[in-house]
């Protein structure tokens, strides 16, 4: 079936429209219970299934760890109450969303009480790609992560963390993605995605409850502020946990992982207390262009779970994120003293080669024929990709303004 044509940014796929009218009918007559987004009700069926829920939830974790999930819980579900505006397709997705990070945190714990020796993996000292997001960074990333000596996290190993039956997590994965493009027929051009696929780690941050993936749906300003002012630390334990179990569990711990996500501009100093020798790549790109994708990918996913969306109120955010990153970024790298390569996306546009070359040779990794065969392979595959069609959305989109 043809993908419509995405005809503003507030655009809403026809079966969103659907499942969100059958929905709230649903529950106004009675035929379906409403899902709840209060925090205890959450725990309370996330824990369903689980051993030992109490032991479950502190399992290699501190106290403070423990407290600081609880705190972000009951504030986020408060922002979503008094601020979010969901409609009834939005409420369905929310609750189904926290009630997996909350059902996966528990799993984790269970999993960590029997085999506390993950949590002792040793990895290979990573390398991270830092940088808006539209500002080049998932190009570096899977360049970066095509190279055979590297190794990378997958879909099914970003958003089903918890080790599973051989194919469990990727049914799960291809069922999700299916869901998705259902329901948001624009979703693969925006941010293409697939179950075996190199994936970011924000699922693993979004975990510890960090505020990027749920602010890029939801109108929640009052836990944005209260999460961007709150110690990262917790949520940068427990992504060094699944980290190491996932690279324990993958038996790739000894090649070194190539890992982006573009809210770790924020939180510099806490993710790199973690991953004290890690290698960097800096992503940049012209502020007006990220801050055009960005406003575009944040819309997108807004449409779809309120009928309230004001695309000043998201422009304003993404003009927010965007100066609030930099200005972070700046402070965290004047003490670094590690490997560091710094990239921009024209660059890449014009001699990606010549750029990872640049790269390879700062960070003082040998890139090999068998790399360089692998890359442009890659980008022989990206060229034929769905994410043009974004590219040709943003553009109509300014023509039209």
């Amino acid at each position: 079936m043809p993908t419509p044509e995405r005809e503003h940014l507030l655009s809403r796929g026809k079966l969103a429209d659907r499942a969100n009218l059958f929905l709230g009918r649903a529950w106004e007559r009675g035929w379906l219970p409403p899902p709840s987004l209060e925090p205890d009700a959450l725990w309370a069926i996330a824990a369903k299934g689980i051993n030992d829920s109490v032991h479950a939830e502190i399992s290699g974790r501190s106290d403070e760890d423990v407290a600081d999930f609880r705190l972000r819980l009951e504030k986020l579900c408060s922002a979503m109450a008094g601020e979010a505006q969901l409609n009834a397709l939005g409420h369905a997705m929310a609750h189904g969303q926290l009630v997996r990070v909350i059902r996966n945190r528990l799993a984790f714990g269970e999993l960590w009480r029997v085999q506390p020796s993950l949590l002792d993996t040793k990895f290979a000292p990573p390398i991270i790609v830092i940088g808006h997001m539209r500002s080049g960074t998932t190009r570096i990333h899977k360049l970066l992560a095509s190279d055979p000596a590297h190794s990378h996290t997958r879909y099914e190993d970003a958003y089903h963390p918890v080790p599973a039956r051989s194919g469990m997590n990727r049914i799960k994965s291809a069922l999700d993605l299916a869901m998705l493009g259902a329901l948001n027929p624009w979703l693969q051009s925006i941010h293409p995605m697939g179950v075996g696929e190199v994936e970011e780690e924000l699922a693993w941050i979004s975990a510890a409850l960090h505020h990027s993936i749920y602010e890029s749906q939801w109108h929640i300003p009052s836990y944005s502020a209260f999460s961007e002012a709150r110690d990262p630390t917790p949520i940068y334990h427990e992504f060094a946990r699944i980290l190491r179990t996932d690279a324990a569990t993958r038996g790739i711990a000894d090649k070194p992982r190539v890992i982006k996500v573009p809210a770790f501009a924020e939180d510099l100093p806490a993710l790199l207390a973690q991953l004290p020798d890690a290698r960097l790549v800096i992503a940049t790109r012209d502020h007006d262009a990220v801050h055009r994708s960005a406003v575009s990918l944040c819309a997108n996913q807004m449409a779809i779970q309120s009928d309230h969306c004001d695309l000043a109120q998201i422009e304003a955010l993404w003009e927010h994120k965007i100066t609030m990153r930099e200005e972070r970024m700046a402070d965290a790298l004047e003490g670094w003293t590690g490997p560091i390569a710094k990239l921009h996306f024209d660059e890449l546009n014009d001699d990606w080669e010549s750029a990872m070359r640049r790269c390879y040779e700062a960070l003082g990794l040998e890139l090999n024929g068998q790399a360089l065969t692998a890359m442009r392979a890659q980008m022989a595959e990206s060229a034929k990709g769905t994410h043009v069609a974004h590219s040709e959305q943003l553009k109509r989109f300014a023509e039209g303004s």
